[in-house]
């Protein structure tokens, strides 16, 4: 199955596990919650979906590499316990608790959370004298004398034997405890989470046609050449970087994260070229719909990279500023109820400067707890943090015009909030007249062909653009999305640009 379908029945996994009876307890018994056990290649994405699922259901998420315990750091330090059984007193081996164990324990102290997932990575790389001890720990969920305690499931992941020498094939006895799942890497399930995480368009494009380059690992004379998925979305993280800092990324550093050198190099090529279309086209002002007869005679004549480059530039430029325009939507909505709060609390005579300051302080310590927890994701933590930015630029503002108490402080603290939501409007409207222009360039330099119907794909399957335009509307996206019938073509276009350019290349 793909990594999408693991995520899936782990959750299902999960939610059953911690299912309660009108007692409370739980109504699988733990020696029936069977740990699950992904297989799969390193870099596919095992750990990404664990922290998505602990994050959708609000609950804790422990997560360890199996490769650098022993038995003494899993399971304890034996220590010797004298016990009395009638009139004779026995000396006995106990355990001290080991170090996973007393990690689940400390995280319920410090945050409050009593369910979660345990997640042992590298499962099949233990040392030999920790095996034993696992295959108990599989089947009761204990180590040494100490159990996991009751609301945490146990999730493990390891590669298969391919991939790593130290890898140990897990009998019968203990498949026989485990349900196992076997993940498979897929290019089309990895660029939706790609495209909702804003992976760089130049990673996307490139990968959109040499889709056979998303995930490889070959054997070779200098040893294994790979490139996965986590190489490529840490790849797409740096080239974000080094664009701010005005650093030209090239094969070296692709090579970096695709240890592949026939991948690294073409994709390097690939990436000059795309830079090189990002500064000639003026992707600003073509949405703002200012493009003359060259740029439009340019882009038809253009070869099949430079088609698609031109048009991941374009898509990424909108739901870039579609992108801002949610995180802004989703922050003035919270900064609305903060202030009714606010409001309820000064009324006409409540200084609205202390108010906004101890505002401000709740909302920080939401973050701090939420960030504690581990419940917040990075998307989630930037909207927190702006909102604490702007509870404390209002403060500030109140202040400087002197308004500080009662009606007028808050009256004016109404204009400030006004102003915010008035520019949120005005963004708005701007979106929707990029994605028009994007659409009446498409039309103009390509008609009505394969180039539309990237664009009505990629529009589609982007969340941000895909919600904005259900929200707010764009009449080029239904024209153009009735007329060439879409919902039946779409699945054919990548694979007729992938075969225009082999025949580019043949020529």
């Amino acid at each position: 199955m793909n990594i999408k379908e693991a995520k899936q029945e782990i959750e299902n996994a999960v939610r059953a596990y911690l299912m309660k009876d009108k007692y409370g307890r739980y109504r699988t018994e733990t020696v029936r919650q069977r740990p699950l056990l992904m297989i799969g290649a390193p870099g596919i994405g095992k750990t990404a979906i664990m922290e998505q699922i602990a994050l959708e259901m609000q609950i804790g998420l422990i997560s360890y590499s199996m490769t650098h315990h022993t038995r003494q750091s899993a399971i304890g330090l034996p220590f010797i316990e004298e016990r009395q059984y009638g009139e004779t007193t026995f000396h006995i081996t106990e355990y001290t608790m080991g170090e996973i164990v007393a990690s689940i324990y400390e995280f319920m102290k410090r945050t409050g959370l009593k369910e979660g997932i345990l997640f042992l990575d590298e499962i099949n790389c233990v040392s030999e004298t920790l095996t034993p001890a696992m295959l108990q720990f599989l089947q009761y969920k204990t180590f040494g004398n100490h159990p996991i305690p009751g609301g945490w499931v146990i999730v493990c992941a390891g590669n298969p034997p391919e991939y790593n020498k130290s890898v140990r094939t897990f009998d019968v006895a203990t498949l026989d405890r485990v349900r196992k799942i076997m993940v498979e890497p897929d290019y089309d399930i990895w660029k939706e989470y790609a495209l909702d995480r804003g992976v760089h368009p130049a990673v996307t494009s490139y990968l959109d046609v040499k889709r056979e380059n998303f995930y490889r690992i070959e054997n070779t004379p200098e040893g294994k050449a790979f490139a996965t998925a986590r190489g490529w979305e840490d790849l797409s993280e740096i080239l974000w970087l080094y664009e701010e800092l005005g650093i030209e990324p090239g094969e070296q550093l692709a090579s970096q994260y695709l240890q592949d050198r026939k991948v690294s190099r073409d994709f390097a090529v690939y990436l000059a070229l795309f830079y090189k279309y990002k500064s000639d086209y003026r992707i600003p002002e073509i949405l703002r719909g200012k493009w003359d007869e060259g740029i439009c005679s340019r882009a038809s004549a253009g070869g099949f990279d430079e088609r698609l480059s031109l048009l991941s530039l374009l898509l990424d430029a909108v739901t870039g500023d579609v992108s801002k325009i949610r995180k802004e939507e989703e922050t003035i909505a919270r900064l609305q109820e903060i202030l009714q709060g606010i409001r309820h609390k000064g009324g006409d005579s409540g200084n609205y400067l202390q108010l906004l300051q101890i505002a401000a302080g709740e909302q920080a310590e939401i973050l701090e707890r939420e960030l504690t927890r581990g419940l917040i994701d990075r998307k989630q933590e930037d909207i927190q943090r702006e909102v604490i930015l702007r509870l404390e630029s209002f403060r500030v503002e109140l202040a400087e015009k002197g308004f500080a108490e009662g009606k007028k402080a808050f009256s004016q603290l109404k204009k400030i909030f006004g102003a915010l939501t008035d520019n949120m409007e005005n963004g708005i409207d701007r979106a929707r007249e990029e994605i028009d222009c994007l659409f009446r360039f498409v039309a103009d330099c390509f008609g009505e062909d394969r180039e539309m119907l990237v664009v009505l794909s990629e529009l589609t399957a982007r969340p941000s653009t895909a919600k904005f335009i259900s929200e707010y509307g764009s009449d080029a996206y239904f024209k153009y999305n009735e007329s060439m019938l879409f919902y039946q073509r779409q699945t054919d276009v990548y694979r007729q640009l992938r075969e225009i350019r082999e025949k580019e290349t043949a020529e």
